[in-house]
């Protein structure tokens, strides 16, 4: 069976603000010194999925960057790009009617853009176990991440305490997907051993993904089928923009991971972290003997716990704790690192305001 990375590149990355803004969002960025963070992830797949097999979804305000400077072996053909963005069930969908149109019944993977992964063999590995179970038993896999910390950051699931299989590796059915906690339900989840953190990556055959949209979000599905006798034509554009406005904004995990009853979890283990806020870098940059990460020309005293992120103008501290500094040409921001998942709304304000040139 054909396999396809379906790559979900279209977020605005507001909890990375000022750095990511919505035509240059993180996934765009190199923030590991690296390459960009969704050239990292192309790269991760080699030797699993042919790298040509990669289909990328994203804004319409970004594919043309995003084409400029995505690794070569993505076909611009396999980019596609939303007109408005309406969450992660539309994005899915879009790419797996693709698949289905030019490829008949595939195996689809979908990853997120913005994951740094430390162990890429380990990840090679579980992905291997991943796309057997799926081809083997029709099931929506997902690869769920034994908590380290009581993160209130990310989504957990809760899977039953036998196993549904034991080859090629421990597979569980998952028994609910649960909303990011506060810290108290984050910690009784860590201490119970039978939660996993939700990491978002999908595998599943286009035929049993679409089989659930039908079942699950008819409505949305319905109003997208149509797209696929114009995908390759010159109408596809005029189409996807005269459907698009009208579609459900809904998630995939909301939509039908949440409702359905054929949906398993593996364990990953291989270094993983979404780095979707400032208070993530950690993840990326080991902290120095004052816990501070420090990506700036800077110069500090008495500074603790800090993310101090600079592009070229001098940056100085003195006597401050677990706060994240972020300066760049136009906007400077400063907030507690307990903050770090609010940054969107910052954002969020500043539209509010009509100052678009900051977003």
């Amino acid at each position: 069976m054909n396999k396809f990375a379906t790559i979900l590149a279209g977020g605005g990355g507001t909890r990375f603000w000022p750095l990511s803004r919505q035509e240059l969002p993180k996934q765009l960025l190199n923030i590991s010194g690296n390459d960009i963070m969704l050239n990292d992830t192309i790269q991760r797949f080699n030797g699993v999925i042919p790298m040509e097999n990669t289909i990328v979804v994203t804004n319409r305000s970004q594919a043309v960057l995003l084409e400029s400077i995505m690794h070569t072996s993505v076909q611009p053909g396999n980019i596609l790009a939303e007109p408005v963005a309406k969450n992660t069930a539309a994005s899915i969908l879009l790419a797996a009617l693709f698949i289905e149109k030019h490829h008949g019944d595939s195996l689809m993977v979908v990853f997120p853009s913005d994951h740094h992964i430390t162990e890429e063999d380990k990840f090679k590995k579980t992905l291997d176990h991943a796309c057997q179970i799926a081809m083997e038993t029709g099931k929506l896999v997902t690869i769920g991440i034994k908590p380290t910390f009581p993160s209130t950051g990310y989504g957990y699931i809760s899977c039953q305490n036998e196993a549904f299989m034991s080859k090629p590796c421990s597979v569980y059915e998952v028994a609910e997907f649960v909303e990011k906690p506060n810290f108290a339900k984050a910690q009784s989840y860590l201490s119970s051993g039978h939660y996993l953190w939700n990491s978002g990556m999908f595998i599943w055959k286009t035929s049993s993904i679409l089989d659930n949209f039908k079942r699950f979000l008819p409505r949305l599905y319905k109003t997208m089928l149509p797209l696929m006798a114009y995908m390759g034509t010159s109408q596809e554009i005029e189409m996807i923009n005269d459907i698009y406005p009208s579609l459900q904004n809904i998630s995939i995990d909301y939509g039908i991971l949440e409702r359905c009853d054929e949906v398993v979890v593996i364990e990953g283990d291989f270094g993983w972290n979404d780095i979707g806020s400032w208070d993530a870098l950690g993840a990326i940059f080991p902290p120095d003997e004052h816990g501070n990460i420090v990506k700036a020309n800077y110069v500090g005293i008495e500074t603790r716990n800090s993310i101090i992120y600079g592009e070229n103008r001098l940056i100085t501290t003195l006597g401050i704790d677990g706060l994240i500094i972020a300066d760049t040409k136009d906007a400077l921001l400063i907030c507690s690192k307990e903050k770090a998942q609010d940054v969107k709304e910052i954002v969020a304000m500043l539209k509010e305001k009509g100052m678009l040139e900051y977003t």
